[in-house]
């Protein structure tokens, strides 16, 4: 079982992502033989057009779980789906920002993902770390990044999450964001648990698949 783990890098209002130590540190770490690779994009349109597909193709992972953050969260919130839109203010780390909204202007208005996601909020929450159902990636490049990986994960291909983590202890906050109880150990915890399910819910689907071959 390979599982790819992506986070982001700072952007425009964020100094600093968690995601980015939460990659490095799920990365390292090994459980039940599983393999993984971890991978921080720049929070670039530029980067995840190029690289996504790259890593998908050169280690074929099981699954993906994909994260980043949401500054206005003070929860985890796992993505039901990803939209077909993209904010035309909002520009990205290297000032680019898009002149059409449509991530795919032919394609439907949203892309629902196949991940266990109530499973998911329950391994969260047993964790002891609070959790959510949501059903906005925003339209920005975390809804982006989740749109082209269920893309590139057409029927028979990675099983894809997306989790959107809230700012941790000790990193600059909005004047407006006052109270921040989770800290960095916290989401490593709760990811760690969002793994577990992930892994054994792809398993499940490859045991599925071999039985109606």
């Amino acid at each position: 079982m390979t599982v790819l783990i992506t986070g982001f890098g700072p952007f425009p209002g964020a100094p600093v992502n968690p995601t980015e130590a939460l990659v490095r540190q799920l990365a390292r770490r090994h459980h039940d033989g599983d393999g993984r690779i971890g991978h921080v994009f720049r929070t670039s349109y530029a980067a995840v057009e190029a690289e996504l597909p790259k890593l998908i193709d050169l280690h074929r992972p099981d699954a993906i779980l994909l994260l980043g953050l949401a500054t206005r969260s003070a929860h985890l919130r796992i993505e039901t789906r990803a939209v077909n839109s993209r904010s035309l203010l909002a520009a990205d780390i290297d000032g680019f920002a898009p002149k059409t909204s449509a991530i795919d202007p032919g394609a439907p208005a949203a892309l629902a993902g196949r991940a266990p996601h109530v499973r998911l909020v329950a391994a969260a929450r047993a964790a002891g770390v609070p959790a959510r159902l949501s059903r906005s990636a925003g339209r920005y490049l975390c809804n982006y990044a989740y749109w082209r990986a269920l893309e590139l994960s057409a029927p028979g291909g990675p099983l894809v999450q997306f989790v959107h983590v809230p700012l941790v202890h000790g990193e600059p906050a909005p004047r407006w964001r006052l109270h921040r109880s989770l800290s960095l150990s916290d989401l490593v915890r709760a990811a760690e648990a969002i793994l577990s399910a992930l892994a054994t819910a792809a398993r499940e689907r490859h045991r599925e698949m071999a039985l109606t071959g």
